[in-house]
């Protein structure tokens, strides 16, 4: 009778077992570098991968110290926020795991009341996406931010029948514009379609592209007349891109 049943009941396995033991000695994981480790902690500095981004969309379940520990690995100086107690503002509209948003890297026209996962994905996209594009394209940071808000209690479009909005839950920002180190103004309503100012629309458009990596909804002026002055971005879906 052949050998070759006898290797491959009791030769084979042992092998995969051998090769398994090995695998959980050596710990090849621990070359990848942190933002490709699903079990490395989030941080802030975290380049954007599928893991980072699937990080991101856990942390929006997460308990408040978990999202408040990402937080904290934000660069000295680079957010000044204050975590806040859960609260009802409006009837009908309890906010939970907030944060107080006061300045980033940027001055904001008025502080703002945000998820703590919005905030996390707003300074990865500042620090990662928004500064480095303003450089390359401007040779200035962003040095301002003007927005709409952050929490309102209502509806999508304030439609009686319609599901509630992001806003209503502090998980999304309306930004309206930026303003350069410089001075110079970049307005989503005046520049996005700017034929004269060409630079100011790509930067715009590319702005809000580079976004779609950080937030699960950004919507701009492709989208539909209600959003011709503002980008919204916000934590909700995966990648809704418009």
């Amino acid at each position: 009778m052949s050998e070759h049943p006898f290797h491959q009941r009791v030769l084979i396995p042992l092998l995969l077992l051998a090769v398994l033991a090995l695998t959980l000695v050596w710990r090849p994981w621990r070359l990848l570098p942190p933002a490709w480790q699903p079990w490395a902690p989030l941080s802030i500095s975290h380049e954007m991968t599928p893991v980072t981004r699937w990080k991101l969309m856990r942390l929006r379940d997460a308990p408040m110290q978990a999202c408040l520990d990402v937080l904290a690995t934000a660069p000295t100086g680079s957010a000044d926020y204050l975590p806040l107690a859960d609260y009802t503002p409006a009837p009908s509209c309890p906010l939970t795991n907030v944060v107080r948003v006061r300045s980033t890297s940027v001055a904001f026209n008025a502080p703002f009341t945000a998820h703590c996962p919005m905030a996390v994905a707003w300074l990865m996209y500042e620090q990662q996406a928004l500064q480095p594009l303003a450089r390359e394209t401007f040779g200035e940071p962003v040095a301002a931010v003007n927005h709409f808000g952050s929490f309102s209690c209502r509806n999508i479009y304030h439609r009686a029948n319609a599901r509630r909005s992001e806003h209503a839950i502090a998980t999304a920002l309306d930004v309206a514009g930026f303003r350069l180190a410089d001075g110079t103004r970049l307005v989503v309503l005046d520049d996005w379609d700017n034929h004269e100012r060409p630079q100011h629309g790509e930067f715009l458009r590319a702005a809000h592209a580079a976004a779609c990596d950080y937030f699960g909804t950004v919507l701009g002026p492709d989208y539909n007349a209600p959003h011709a002055n503002h980008f919204h971005f916000g934590t909700r879906g995966v990648r809704y891109c418009r």
